[in-house]
């Protein structure tokens, strides 16, 4: 695919987004984050080129290897995958532009006390586990606006901006939209809260029309 080809491809995504969104509201501004974690270094020097800035990783340590390779770039970065306690202070060196799958309680405390540490703040989505799937991680729905409060007032040094989740592991797309509507009540309820971040690759208009607001879009920003 060449590069007038591959921006083409780009904005047919786009156009996607631009009619998800409009379908709900002109007023409805929606944000892509494109899903690196299978690419290279010079993959997203490609995307860049066409105007993505937005990335996201889920190992922190291809987060950091990627962002050093290319901190010439005015990229923001998003950490997307589950965080292990020890590498906590390998991701607060980073600083991510956010992170968004702050999945507990437990987790958030921790990185409290390692940002206070650091003299530093984070900006976090907690994550919610909108779809009651054991392989995936977040706090269960019934929990997450007490979750949420908890963290807000007693974790000083995370900077709450809103929620995410992944939808429903199923073809059935009325389990999907339910795991997306979910996760889309729980946001409305949260004083502050920004952000809905919900939609990949497969789901991303089902999710923008239950009033996600940021989508992470990995194989097909990269299918080249």
């Amino acid at each position: 695919m060449t590069q007038l080809e591959y921006k083409l491809h780009i904005d047919s995504i786009i156009e996607r987004v631009e009619k998800a969104r409009l379908r709900v509201s002109g007023h409805h501004i929606v944000k892509i984050v494109a899903v690196s974690k299978y690419s290279t270094s010079d993959e997203i020097r490609s995307l860049y080129e066409i105007g993505q800035r937005a990335f996201g990783e889920n190992k922190v340590q291809d987060l950091a290897q990627k962002a050093e390779e290319l901190e010439a770039l005015p990229l923001e970065w998003h950490f997307i995958g589950n965080l292990q306690k020890n590498k906590i202070n390998q991701l607060i060196k980073v600083n991510p532009f956010l992170f968004q799958s702050l999945d507990s309680l437990e987790l958030a405390v921790e990185l409290d006390k390692r940002l206070e540490v650091h003299g530093m703040k984070m900006d976090a989505l907690l994550q919610i586990n909108s779809a009651y799937e054991d392989t995936k991680s977040g706090v269960m729905p019934e929990a997450a606006i007490d979750a949420y409060q908890e963290i807000a007032s007693t974790c000083k040094h995370i900077n709450l901006k809103g929620v995410m989740s992944i939808g429903a592991h199923t073809d059935d797309k009325d389990i999907i939209k339910k795991s997306f509507e979910t996760t889309h009540d729980i946001f409305s309820k949260l004083k502050g809260a920004t952000i809905c971040s919900m939609g990949m690759s497969g789901d991303f208009e089902l999710a923008i029309a239950c009033g996600s607001n940021m989508v992470r879009i990995g194989s097909l920003m990269f299918n080249k």
